[in-house]
């Protein structure tokens, strides 16, 4: 009783079977979902880092391109000034115009790269940047007069002033800080090979093609570039989009007037309004300081400058800067003037520089593991002092080929300093200084060039005054400018001093 009699039949025994089956494939069913899932998060898991990865390994390469771009044609249209006023019936010394419009527009429109990339994206204003750059380089090809030109080129600073902020700041944003140092590595290369090839290049562009092509080698580049760009580059943006519109005015106007005033000096013969222009931008950053002790969110922060590294790295680099901008303009310029020789043969003495700095670029990684940014960049800039130094050394009866191995170090630490100083500016800030902090380390790279250059100009137009110093002799003039820039360059190691032992260990690799 209560037992099942059913008897046990080859009909019965099929539906038990079936049913059994049916109640497996339900629970396999049941258990692969869980797997399908996560094998589908597993995959897509592995796609976003294998796209990671291929971004860390493009997005430098667009920065060098971005730098590239932007430090050529801040060099290169100076050999071919004489060609283009020619060809545009101008006098050369009206084509200055063609330069200054470009270096002004730089310095304006720098400090506002950092909002336009947290308000649009990353992606669309660097896009945005190269587009410009190329269009401004096809416009300034076809200019039929210096006002044409002068356009041109303004386009084409406004998309130079967002290229190389905008690419260092995805670069920031995308690789962690132990990683960064090696990223900024590569891409900073062109910085240190574009004031010195672009001249070169301008020259040999004009003597066998036409002036024509120094702007229009751009075009395919910046095309390249866009490509790339739609596919590698990283879309940050930010939430906090509130636009300081007055510390834009006071400190775009104080950036703008002093390097008017930086590219007016070098022909200036009356010092007083180049002195006024000088006070009235110290005057609007005077003003841009007290405006952004009171504003909530200025343009600038000033809490930028609690941070030591980043206090340090900003006047470290306008203090060394002051020396070595100068020596890719003085050289050649000697090189011509003083022994006679032509910008192509001048050109060439200074191109070794370019293949150094190359080289330098895979020292610079294990030198600061192991030293360390403090010591490397003091012991780094007096080595660079001593070998400005010795440029003084030759007389006006040497060979000129002696300067050759001179520059050639010379090149090599620098791509170790520029590497350094660069990396330490950035190496302490947070998310949220990110964008400020690396659109004022741009603009006061940009002036530092500048007074850099100006300085030079300045000490050899005073020794050059003082014929009985330099008896009567022009290359006397510009060996006592390399030993006072060079000094200079020496003292302004004592910068550094300021850093600690540890300053900059977060940003060492095991690369």
């Amino acid at each position: 009783m209560g037992k099942n009699n059913t008897p046990f039949t080859e009909q019965n025994l099929e539906k038990i079977t079936s049913k059994i089956n049916c109640n497996f494939l339900q629970l396999f069913v049941h258990l692969k979902q869980p797997l399908l899932s996560n094998n589908r998060r597993t995959n897509l898991s592995m796609t976003a880092h294998i796209q990671t990865a291929r971004t860390k390994k493009i997005l430098p390469l667009l920065l060098a391109m971005a730098i590239f771009m932007q430090m050529l044609d801040s060099t290169i249209l100076n050999t071919s000034i004489s060609a283009i006023a020619h060809d545009l019936k101008e006098s050369p010394l009206n084509m200055q115009n063609a330069i200054i419009s470009y270096v002004l527009t730089l310095a304006l429109f720098i400090p506002v790269s950092g909002f336009l990339a947290d308000k649009l994206g990353t992606k669309k204003v660097f896009i945005a940047a190269l587009i410009l750059f190329a269009l401004g380089s096809l416009f300034c090809s076809i200019s039929q007069n210096l006002t044409q030109l002068v356009v041109s080129r303004v386009i084409q600073g406004i998309g130079g002033s967002l290229m190389t902020p905008v690419g260092k700041l995805a670069l920031i944003k995308t690789f962690p800080k132990n990683e960064l140092l090696q990223a900024m590595n590569y891409a900073i290369i062109p910085s240190l090979i574009g004031p010195v090839l672009g001249p070169l290049v301008g020259g040999y562009l004009v003597d066998y093609l036409s002036w024509h092509w120094i702007f229009l080698i751009n075009i395919p580049v910046g095309i390249i570039g866009v490509i790339m760009s739609l596919k590698y580059m990283p879309d940050y943006k930010s939430d906090f989009l509130q636009f300081d519109l007055k510390g834009f005015l006071l400190f775009g106007g104080a950036s703008l007037l002093l390097s008017v005033s930086l590219e007016i000096l070098g022909n200036a013969k009356n010092l007083t309004p180049v002195l006024l222009i000088v006070l009235l931008g110290l005057l609007m950053l005077y003003m841009y300081y007290r405006h952004a002790k009171t504003d909530e969110n200025p343009i600038f922060p000033l809490n930028l400058f609690q941070v030591r590294t980043f206090r340090v790295g900003i006047v470290g680099n306008l203090a060394t800067r002051l020396g070595i901008s100068s020596i890719p303009l003085l050289l050649p310029m000697m090189i011509q003037i003083a022994f006679g020789e032509s910008a192509v043969v001048s050109g060439w003495i200074v191109a070794p520089m370019a293949l150094s700095a190359m080289l330098g670029k895979y020292t610079v990684i294990p030198v600061l593991n192991k030293l360390g940014y403090r010591t490397t960049l003091m012991t780094n800039t007096f080595i660079i002092g001593v070998l400005i130094c010795c440029l003084a050394i030759p007389d006006i009866h040497t060979s000129i080929y002696w300067y050759i191995p001179i520059i050639l170090i010379m090149g090599f630490f620098n791509s170790i300093q520029f590497t350094s100083m660069n990396t330490i500016s950035i190496s302490d800030l947070r998310a949220y200084h990110t964008s400020s902090g690396n659109s004022l380390v741009s603009v006061n790279q940009q002036l530092a060039i500048g007074f850099g250059i100006a300085f030079g100009l300045i000490v050899l137009k005073l020794y050059q005054g003082d014929l009985h110093l330099i008896q009567n002799e022009i290359h006397n003039a510009f060996r006592y400018t390399f030993l006072t820039v060079g000094s200079l360059t020496i003292l302004s190691g004592l910068v550094f001093r300021r850093l600690h032992f540890k300053d900059g260990d977060n940003m060492k690799t095991n690369k």
